[in-house]
């Protein structure tokens, strides 16, 4: 029987504050299979949890991070941002799960630092990439074995000159643009399909009758209801939810 992956995207928005750690408790209470988090980097170097260049929409301080050290961070949020490694410690809890790490607004250097931290933590094997073509081919070029879901927003397929350089597992697409046809085609060229960001269960099981292998989801719990196999009594966690963008 084929198995689709649930992904909880930036783990429990809904319920709980994007990207945090208690997010990523809930997402997995609720029977994730992996949880996507957003990474960006200090200005001192460490890699963090957050999904906008700035933290004005979840924390109401109108600073670039990327511009604050990692203790600046801790101190505007009163430690609510977490680093990639506490994130990763904290995905460790529940054994199988694994970690989706998207990368907005990478640079060769940032991708440098992502990658050091999660075979500093020991998770490479737990850990797999999402992005773009070019910040796809900087996480190549750090990690030659990195697991890779090349996300791609276009019904032409990849060229196979980048799918060579790549080495993709997986193309990851926007839900709206996946079909049975497409599905056929990845799967015959011997890469598995993901589909994001989808939040209802008619988006839910249209993908799943089109064969995808992953889905991706603000509401992980009503997608895990939905392929039949919801935990019995998921993590309970009152942190406030701000709603994903």
């Amino acid at each position: 029987m084929r198995t689709v992956t649930a992904v909880a995207h930036r783990g429990d928005p809904y319920l709980v504050r994007e990207n945090t750690l208690a997010s990523l408790r809930s997402a997995l209470g609720r029977g994730a299979d992996a949880v996507e988090i957003d990474v960006r980097v200090t200005r001192d170097g460490v890699p963090v949890l957050l999904h906008d260049a700035t933290l004005k929409r979840l924390w109401g301080q109108d600073h670039r991070v990327d511009r604050l050290t990692r203790a600046e961070v801790a101190e505007a949020t009163a430690g609510g941002v977490p680093t990639l490694a506490e994130a990763l410690r904290t995905l460790a809890e529940r054994d199988g799960a694994r970690v989706m790490i998207d990368l907005p607004g990478a640079t060769e250097e940032t991708v440098g630092a992502v990658v050091a931290t999660v075979h500093d933590s020991g998770a490479p094997e737990r850990a797999y990439y999402c992005a773009g073509a070019r910040t796809m081919l900087a996480v190549r070029a750090a990690d030659p074995a990195a697991e890779i879901a090349l996300t791609w927003t276009s019904l032409a397929p990849p060229r196979p000159v980048l799918l060579r350089a790549l080495r993709p597992r997986t193309l990851n697409y926007r839900f709206g643009l996946v079909s049975r046809e497409l599905t056929e085609r990845v799967h015959g060229e011997g890469l598995l399909v993901s589909a994001w960001t989808v939040d209802t269960r008619r988006v839910m099981r249209r993908l799943i009758a089109a064969g995808v292998d992953s889905i991706t989801s603000n509401r992980v719990g009503t997608l895990r209801s939905v392929l039949g196999t919801a935990p019995a009594v998921p993590l309970q966690d009152n942190s406030p939810a701000t709603g994903p963008s």
